[in-house]
């Protein structure tokens, strides 16, 4: 009763036209076009990602924080050389600042690059690690990381090759999970510390292999 006295067919075509509109209007807006993300749509996106890393303000001091922790402390020996080869106090700080520079571009490049993701996408990247752990370029640069270098962005650039699959499967579990860094960190610290073994490396790169398949299980 209610729709047959609200649309009347006898009623003039001029007080039906604002309707006719509207519908135009709405049917050709943004949210409803079918060729591309929708605003409200866009926005979940954005406040997704947000949500898991914060504001890129937040994430940038997060991020550097994490580094100083996690990279400081296997850097220390590396610092230690080139400290002793120049003679000069300023060289610590210099070292330590470039290096830390290095990873701070890492981080801008993780924040632009990361899209919200599943358990499946989390496996794939550990899978990718662990094989990574097992490479001659990891263990070139690993053993570079050992070795006296003549600035701390160059040394950055080399612990960078060495660790880039472990922390890319911390940002791909959890970059905001202070169990999954201090994990993750004692082992990048420990590979720079330590000489390669075969035996210590080689299970640990398919323990990570096998981590990456039993989350896509």
């Amino acid at each position: 009763m209610y729709m047959a006295s609200a649309i009347d067919p006898t009623a003039p075509a001029t007080s039906i036209r604002p309707v006719l509109s509207a519908v135009k209007t709405l049917t050709l807006a943004d949210e409803f076009c079918p060729l591309k993300p929708s605003k409200a749509f866009r926005y979940q996106m954005t406040s997704t990602k947000a949500m898991e890393l914060g504001t890129p303000a937040v994430f940038a001091a997060t991020w550097l924080t994490m580094m100083a922790a996690m990279m400081l402390p296997g850097a220390a020996p590396a610092v230690g050389r080139a400290a002793a080869a120049t003679g000069r106090v300023l060289t610590v700080p210099i070292f330590a600042g470039t290096y830390l520079a290095v990873w701070s571009a890492v981080g801008l490049l993780v924040y632009a690059v990361y899209l919200p993701h599943g358990a499946a996408a989390t496996g794939i990247v550990a899978i990718a690690a662990g094989i990574y752990e097992l490479t001659p370029l990891k263990h070139a640069c690993r053993e570079r990381c050992r070795h006296t270098v003549r600035s701390g962005a160059q040394f950055g650039i080399y612990c960078v090759g060495s660790s880039v699959g472990l922390m890319a499967m911390l940002v791909a579990v959890d970059v905001m999970s202070m169990a999954w860094c201090v994990v993750i960190g004692a082992l990048i610290t420990a590979q720079k510390l330590l000489p390669p073994r075969a035996y210590v490396d080689v299970p640990v790169g398919l323990g990570i292999v096998g981590l990456g398949l039993g989350m896509l299980a």
